[in-house]
């Protein structure tokens, strides 16, 4: 079975935040694991870019939510990034590849930082790769939410199996 996969943009600008954590309030509780992602996915790529300050808390906001995946379990180790690309439009994208190690069909949330050639955090997405069999590996792609310029990294910043 082919791995469906939906990418999710993420970045905030200085008003945003507060739209975050707003439309995140919702993530947890009595949600499926599923819908928990989908809603942490949804919410973070309703935010528009801006500041660096605000995208280290959208980026923070993200990560307490993917905390809030029922049933997750942290599999950084089990995702990879491939090299970032420019295309045409000045979007970054970056080939993210989930292994699944466990003995059932599993869904995957993975957290990409955009990071510049200093190191700092300049955008990040949530991309959610579904349905991986026991034993496989599937594909995403992580695409930055605006034009990045000049030497662009990335990284799996978190990566959640559920």
């Amino acid at each position: 079975m082919t791995a469906r996969h939906r990418t999710r943009w993420a970045t905030a600008g200085a008003a945003t935040v507060l739209a975050l954590t707003a439309a995140l309030t919702g993530c947890g509780g009595d949600d499926s694991p599923s819908e928990a992602a989908s809603k942490a996915e949804s919410a973070v790529g309703s935010i528009a870019s801006g500041a660096s300050e605000a995208v280290d808390s959208a980026t923070a906001e993200a990560g307490r939510r993917l905390d809030d995946i029922q049933d997750g379990i942290d599999v950084k180790g089990d995702a990879e990034i491939g090299a970032p690309v420019t295309g045409s439009d000045g979007r970054v994208r970056a080939e993210v590849t989930v292994r699944n190690t466990d003995d059932s069909e599993r869904s995957f949330a993975v957290q990409v930082n955009f990071k510049d050639s200093g190191g700092g955090l300049v955008d990040t997405v949530i991309v959610t790769i579904d349905h991986v069999q026991a034993g496989d590996s599937a594909t995403g792609t992580a695409r930055s939410t605006h034009d990045l310029s000049g030497d662009v990294r990335t990284e799996v910043a978190r990566a959640v199996r559920y």
